[in-house]
């Protein structure tokens, strides 16, 4: 009886020592398992524009996994200008607007609530272009003159009319036209006198047989942030944690494209709309690079947001008439999650 007892004993024991060590191999499997299949959280990023080369450090930070490291799923949605981006995430289509400040007053002036929550171009790089040819050499000899502007949406109508405005002008003094985003074939080929522009824009139309040009840069009437990352208030209030870590990786991969440009020139091949030729993209890298940071964000870091910088905009604005009265743009400025970043 005792041996039979015992050989029970020890089937027992070694049952259930079997049975705790499955359970903990298949705690350790479920384990790895969750991890491997935790879900990462979507995150979509509303452009002024296709993707573009100048923005090669998001492809980057995509083909590096540096989204996903973060727990989000990127997506880059295109538009056309500024103003579409910012309707995109009005209207729930995307989680935070890549576009130029002057879409968002105007959005502002409708009523919607919004955050400025990082400064992606602090300078300002709008430009007028025109053939030296055609001897326009100051805005007011654009009267009466053809211009091209990308769209009606974009930061070089709304530059245009400020430039004008600074001139004593309006846009009824000039015909504005509508050609496309980074489009400077009209000008090359003579069909308007002039072109209303960014820095890359220009380049590219050097490259393309542009000749010589006369250039008004919109930064000598008023020099703000180009672009930047706004958000609703309801997102900015709700998903905090997810903007900073988004926040995070776009600054990271700016500073790496800063530090490793040929990467990020790379990275836009076969990924922008723009981005076959890999000299070129480290060209216009290069230009970009250099209105990404300025001696305020140098102290402070990349992204840093000047707010009296951005009254400026809004003054200029309501004097010119663009809207009716402030939006309090100022108080729709923050620094507290750049100030959260490494």
């Amino acid at each position: 009886m005792r041996k039979k007892g015992g050989l029970t004993i020890g089937i027992v024991a070694t049952v259930l020592l079997f049975s705790a060590c499955g359970e903990e191999n298949g705690s350790e499997e479920q384990a790895e398992e969750e991890e491997t299949n935790e879900e990462t959280i979507e995150f979509r990023m509303a452009s002024w524009s296709s993707a573009i080369a100048e923005q090669s450090n998001l492809y980057l930070a995509e083909q590096e996994g540096w989204f996903e490291e973060s727990g989000l799923d990127f997506e880059y949605i295109p538009g056309e200008g500024g103003g579409e981006a910012v309707r995109n995430i009005v209207a729930g289509n995307a989680d935070i607007a890549f576009a130029n400040l002057e879409a968002v007053l105007l959005a502002a002036q409708q009523g919607e609530d919004f955050k400025i929550i990082y400064n992606i171009y602090p300078d300002n790089v709008f430009n007028v272009v025109s053939l030296k040819e055609n001897n326009i050499q100051s805005i007011e000899d654009l009267e009466g003159k053809d211009v091209g502007v990308y769209s009606l949406e974009s930061g070089t109508y709304q530059n245009l009319q400020v430039m004008l405005y600074d001139a004593g002008m309006t846009e009824e003094d000039v015909n504005v036209i509508e050609t496309g985003v980074l489009n400077f074939g009209p000008l090359i080929n003579e069909q308007v006198d002039a072109a209303a522009a960014t820095d890359t824009g220009l380049y590219d139309a050097k490259e393309q047989g542009l000749g010589d040009v006369n250039v008004m840069e919109a930064k000598d009437v008023l020099n703000t942030p180009a672009d930047v990352f706004v958000v609703t208030e309801e997102i900015f209030e709700e998903e905090r944690e997810t903007l900073l870590e988004f926040l995070q990786v776009y600054r990271d991969s700016a500073q790496h494209m800063m530090d490793y440009p040929d990467e990020a020139a790379a990275a836009a091949v076969g990924t922008a709309i723009d981005g076959e030729d890999e000299e070129r993209n480290r060209a216009i890298i290069d230009i970009r690079n250099e209105v990404s940071i300025n001696e305020e964000m140098e102290e402070r870091g990349l992204g840093w947001l000047n707010a009296k910088k951005m009254a400026e905009v809004e003054e200029t604005y309501v004097d010119i008439g663009l809207i009716d009265e402030p939006v309090g743009i100022a108080e729709m400025t923050t620094n507290e999650l750049v100030e959260e970043l490494d």
